[in-house]
């Protein structure tokens, strides 16, 4: 996964799954160049987003159709975060698609519109993907991001997200080089190691 950093605490933003974002014309028909905006612009500005330079739209746009598709066979969950009609964060997982690991997902990106941070926008995203995770039965929802990522890796922390591992130097940005972090949220146990239900999610 490859994650912006998100914001704190603050009202929170109208998040739309997949059936709610479609059901609406004007959102659906400007959802792709919307999230183009906020992740060229995100990485414009250095964010771990996989990218080393802006992705142009048509990749973006590909990209999120994959998603929506996913979404409405459930094979993932996305969530677009909007203040008024203006969107301004999002986030998805996606199932594996080995057939042995399909009762898994990964977290693959989450990120928020710079504008946007501070308000706890990155917190409600993630929060309502570990919800739909939870909802579709996901045994084990796992992400990845950079080690620098401090913000980011403290939220997810907060939410039951466990380190399981990590690959070092092995994010190569700008002549530098990162660690690659790896966590975890086991809903296979009681959130505190012990099997049972699932995790128990927290704030900080």
């Amino acid at each position: 996964m490859n994650a912006a950093t998100p914001g704190g605490p603050d009202p929170e933003p109208d998040l739309l799954d997949a059936i709610r974002l479609t059901a609406d014309p004007e959102r659906a028909a400007d959802f792709a160049a919307s999230a183009h905006r906020i992740l060229a612009d995100l990485v414009r500005e250095g964010a771990p987003l996989g990218w080393t330079d802006p992705p142009p739209a048509d990749e973006v746009a590909e990209l999120m159709d994959r998603v929506l598709r996913a979404a409405r066979t459930g094979d993932g969950a996305l969530r677009a975060a909007y203040a008024g009609r203006r969107l301004v964060g999002l986030g998805y997982w996606l199932r594996y698609a080995r057939a042995t690991n399909r009762q898994h997902a990964d977290l693959e990106k989450l990120a928020v519109a710079p504008e946007a941070h501070g308000r706890g926008v990155g917190r409600s995203l993630t929060t309502a993907l570990v919800a739909d995770a939870r909802s579709a039965r996901i045994e084990v929802l796992t992400l990845d991001a950079r080690a620098d990522n401090s913000r980011a890796l403290g939220l997810y922390r907060s939410l039951g997200f466990r380190e399981y591992g990590r690959l070092p130097d092995f994010v190569a940005m700008g002549g530098r080089r990162y660690d690659k972090v790896f966590y975890m949220l086991d809903f296979r146990t009681n959130g505190d190691g012990r099997p049972g239900g699932a995790a128990t999610t927290h704030g900080p």
